[in-house]
């Protein structure tokens, strides 16, 4: 009951039975009350007429059919009915003794009226309530919730349809942040709210394309100015100065070259085939190592990945380099858990403050902007990784160790 869905369907349900509860329990309690005037008047009037008619003249009312009998008629009393209408025929100057019985089955009266030696039997309608009430009362109520839950369900449906769409298109929701095309069909609601969500898919690709346009531009004609300031700064005398110029040309070159490389795996991905995943980290732990890095490969479990190699290796390279660059060192192990294989990347660095923490993953993020010119690097190596880590299903996260270091885990789908 923990849906919307379900609990507008159980309130309706509840307010239809306890309406139907209380009107039926009303309608009993009406039907049980002792009859009124105008039904037992009439009846009572046709008894004494033949009790007169009997102790005027006996022959004619047994020819008549009125029958006469030596005792009461045989059955069980009704001491109740028999009081009420000893009281009932008294007020029709009626005093003669009378009992009432029913038979076995309870389901015919008859009244017996004391004569002087003889009693004339009559038959007596039964106004009493249907027995067994409590039983039709309970078989109504189960076919009362019955249709109440039916109703109830079908409404409780379409009035949460527009909100199940929501709920769907948040599932479907592609790995490049856009939302899969809705089909704009059903109720006038559902296929206003498909349509609106279809309208801000669409302009939500518009302008994710938009921006990946804008950077992949912007790092294009970055090259063409600094080409010319590196051949300018050729020319500079003082060999000093000419190194400061030439490295700050190098460090805008990496930028601009990260974030057309950014650009590039977000829009387009490389063909995904089967690759040993703990052979790649060997091949990127090993050239990092000969680059100078410190690199230290633990034991490295054999797991297969479906992935673009390159991307793939991309992602791997970063965050490695990430923990040997702001860590000082890099420990990586690789492990399977059931169908996720997870790669650990560890290191000896301060950490991250935990304010900051989802931040790591933001293009050009640093920890302390008094260190940008301090330590190589773009600042866009773990947005790729992430980036290139969701394309593929996976899911990276950061957590500080104690009493220092970061730790870095990658969790990957493995092939089947």
């Amino acid at each position: 009951m923990t849906s919307l869905r379900n609990r507008i369907a159980g309130f309706m349900i509840l307010a239809i039975a306890t309406v139907i509860v209380l009107a039926s329990l009303v309608a009993m309690q009406m039907m049980q009350r002792p009859l009124p005037e105008t039904a037992t008047i009439p009846v009572a009037r046709q008894i004494a007429w033949n009790v007169r008619f009997a102790e005027a003249a006996p022959e004619a009312a047994r020819a008549a059919g009125i029958v006469f009998a030596d005792a009461p008629a045989a059955g069980l009393p009704e001491d109740r009915s028999t009081r009420r209408w000893t009281r009932i025929l008294g007020r029709q100057e009626m005093t003669h003794p009378l009992t009432v019985t029913a038979d076995p089955a309870g389901t015919t009266l008859r009244i017996s009226v004391d004569l002087g030696g003889q009693w004339l039997v009559l038959p007596l309608p039964d106004l009493r309530p249907p027995r067994g009430g409590w039983r039709i009362f309970s078989a109504w109520m189960a076919l009362i919730v019955i249709g109440a839950t039916a109703v109830s369900l079908i409404a409780a449906t379409r009035i949460t349809g527009p909100l199940r769409i929501l709920e769907s298109a948040v599932d479907r929701i592609g790995r490049d942040g856009v939302l899969v095309p809705i089909p704009e069909t059903g109720l006038p609601e559902t296929q206003a709210t498909a349509r609106a969500l279809n309208h801000l898919s669409a302009r939500l690709k518009s302008a994710m394309e938009s921006r990946m346009r804008l950077v992949a531009a912007a790092g294009h004609d970055l090259r063409t100015p600094m080409t010319r300031m590196r051949l300018r700064a050729e020319f500079v005398e003082d060999d000093a100065e000419r190194g400061k110029w030439l490295a700050d040309l190098a460090e805008l070159d990496a930028i601009a070259d990260s974030a057309i490389r950014l650009v590039r795996d977000e829009v387009s991905q490389g063909d995904a085939q089967d690759l040993r995943l703990d052979r790649l980290v060997a091949d990127v732990a090993g050239e990092l190592a000969a680059m100078g890095h410190a690199v230290t490969v633990r034991p490295l479990a054999p797991v297969t990945v479906t992935a673009d190699p390159l991307s793939l290796k991309r992602a791997v390279r970063n965050l490695v380099i990430n923990a040997a660059t702001h860590g000082k060192a890099a420990r990586v192990g690789l492990t399977q858990e059931g169908a996720r294989a997870e790669l650990v990347i560890e290191d000896e660095g301060p950490g991250i403050p935990g304010p900051l923490m989802e931040r790591a993953f933001e293009p050009f993020f640093r920890v302390d902007e008094a260190r940008r010119k301090a330590l190589p690097g773009a600042g866009l190596g773990m947005a790729i990784a992430r980036q290139i880590i969701d394309q593929l299903g996976g899911e990276i996260t950061l957590a500080n160790m104690q009493p220092k270091g970061l730790r870095q885990r990658v969790v990957l789908p493995v092939r089947d």
